[in-house]
């Protein structure tokens, strides 16, 4: 393969199930827009409050905030695929109930606010998995990509959905929007149906639901990385959303327009999105990371500014246009450095914080500008988001974004299951572990740099308590020591450890002056009582 293919940000439609799943969610993501526009035009129609009008975007995104961390463990817990079609088939049957209610004239505003709210619901167990899923399709080389694939999909769809979906609107209500985006869904079920992804079978227990959760914050918190996406793709959902939230208003009462002006308004936005999404890989190529945050930041802040001022259709639209490719350059470049910076088993979680983050900020940020523009008006609600948006280029002088991940995350599959003479159960516990390492007092400032590491590793992988000691009678023995609650979590905290912290055990090993490589002592902790029914000797007798 030439390094120009290996570059092409369209190389991963080559892979037949990544290229049907890819044009099915094109037409639902039409749909979803189609229906986007119905409902805020709707409740334009139907409310005078310019907050319920914002609290439609707010409605949307709010679920995904609210959810997604439930949501990203179902996707690492459970089979993806089947989570996908289940959350396809609950959002077509909302949408079907949307679409009867508009029929029958019962829509109030409160009511279409929990409809959308429904669909959010839906969106929101839907994306960890499909985003999660990319990583299964295709190899890990083609993820920036794929990526950028997602992102150029939607945005193709925007540029024409809202024009779309405004002329629907215009012609023949909100309701017929409403039955188009319930058709939309029939495809991506089709294509998620015919998709058989080829997944290794975990040979342990699944995670109870808490545990999980658990799990993906923990390696959330313990990946200083990851935290600084989070918080900057917050920032970003904050400040940006505005012009979302507020462009329906925007397209009433500065621009003098209806639902057709709406829809090219936002149509203009998807143009610009897929401008961005298509200089994606060379802007990867030419900067940084937080050079393309920064830049993304600065434009989307004159956009919004523009569009906070300007009288003149075609003003704004390019103003849109500049904000789209904003949009799309900063949400995917996030996107892909938490892909890339999370393994496997915990990547659906990693992706679900980083979404609650992002539309945790849109959600707040629907309200704020929302509240506002009913106090100030729309044109001084987007100024002032345009402000705050230019305070996010200077946060990362403080907390920059990481550079594109290069670290080898695949399992390092070196542990193999101890032998035990003492039968134990799955879940028994607690756990205690002891290693044992001979370190020469040369060695000692490199050894306790390194114990830094080993402890971050350690616990973000489901360690607790870890602990380093001195032997004060031999001083060159150190005792690395932690707790896992049952067998089958020790297990499993062996099992995540990737490639990438293989140096880390390696250079302990350089360092170890025995004869034998460390002593591992395996124990079950054990109280001064009468033994617990998971525990058997071979004998039957608990000598504990």
């Amino acid at each position: 393969m030439s390094t120009h293919e290996s570059r092409s940000p369209l190389l991963p439609l080559r892979n037949e199930a990544y290229r049907r799943i890819w044009l099915a969610s094109i037409s639902s993501n039409l749909g979803g827009l189609i229906q986007g526009v119905g409902a805020a035009w709707m409740m334009a129609s139907i409310s005078t409050s310019e907050n319920m009008v914002a609290l439609v975007q707010a409605s949307n995104t709010g679920p995904i905030m609210l959810l997604s961390l439930i949501a990203g463990a179902i996707a690492d817990s459970f089979d993806r695929r089947r989570v996908m079609i289940a959350a396809q088939l609950f959002m077509i049957v909302v949408s079907a109930l949307l679409t009867l209610f508009a029929l029958l004239d019962l829509i109030t505003p409160w009511a279409l606010l929990a409809f959308t709210f429904l669909i959010g619901c839906g969106t929101a167990l839907n994306n960890p998995s499909w985003q999660a899923s990319v990583g299964d399709i295709v190899p890990r080389a083609d993820l920036p990509a794929a990526v950028s694939l997602n992102s150029m999909g939607f945005n193709i769809t925007r540029s024409v959905g809202p024009a779309i979906g405004g002329m629907i609107v215009a012609a023949a209500g909100a309701a017929a929007a409403f039955a188009v985006n319930t058709l939309s869904y029939f495809a991506i079920i089709y294509a998620l149906f015919r998709w058989r992804p080829n997944i290794p079978k975990n040979p342990l227990p699944r995670e109870q639901l808490g545990s999980a959760i658990g799990a993906g914050l923990r390696y959330v918190a313990m990946s200083p990385n990851l935290g600084k996406v989070l918080f900057r793709g917050f920032v970003f959902g904050l400040t940006a959303t505005a012009i979302l939230s507020l462009l329906p208003i925007v397209a009433r009462d500065q621009l003098a327009g209806g639902p057709l002006t709406f829809g090219g308004l936002l149509g203009a936005f998807g143009l610009g999105a897929i401008f961005g999404a298509l200089a994606n890989q060379r802007a990867r190529e030419l900067l940084s990371s937080e050079d393309i945050v920064r830049a993304a930041f600065a434009g989307f802040a004159v956009a919004a500014g523009v569009t906070g001022i300007s009288a003149s259709v075609w003003i704004t639209a390019l103003a849109l246009m500049v904000a789209g490719a904003c949009w799309v350059l900063a949400l995917s470049l996030f996107n892909t450095v938490v892909q890339l910076s999370a393994p496997r088993w915990v990547v659906g979680r990693a992706l679900s914080l980083y979404q609650t983050a992002t539309f945790g900020g849109m959600a707040t940020g629907s309200w704020l500008w929302g509240s506002v523009a009913e106090s100030y008006g729309s044109g001084h609600a987007l100024v002032a988001s345009s402000l705050l948006m230019i305070a996010g280029v200077f946060i990362g002088f403080f907390l920059p974004m990481p550079a594109f991940a290069t670290l080898d995350l695949d399992p390092l599959n070196r542990f193999n299951e101890p032998s035990l003479k003492l039968d134990i159960r799955p879940r028994s516990g607690p756990i205690v572990i002891h290693v044992d390492f001979e370190i020469a007092d040369e060695d000692v400032p490199e050894f306790l740099r390194i114990m830094v590491e080993r402890r971050r590793i350690r616990l973000r992988d489901g360690a607790r308590n870890w602990t380093l000691m001195r032997d004060l009678e031999n001083p060159d023995i150190w005792t690395e020591t932690y707790h896992v609650p049952t067998w089958v979590d020790y297990v499993r905290h062996n099992q995540r450890r990737t490639k990438a912290d293989a140096e880390i055990t390696d250079r302990l090993l350089e360092l170890h002056r025995g004869d034998r490589p460390p002593k591992v002592h395996r124990m079950i902790e054990r109280q001064a009582i009468p033994p617990a029914d998971d525990v058997f000797h071979q004998s039957h007798i608990d000598h504990h």
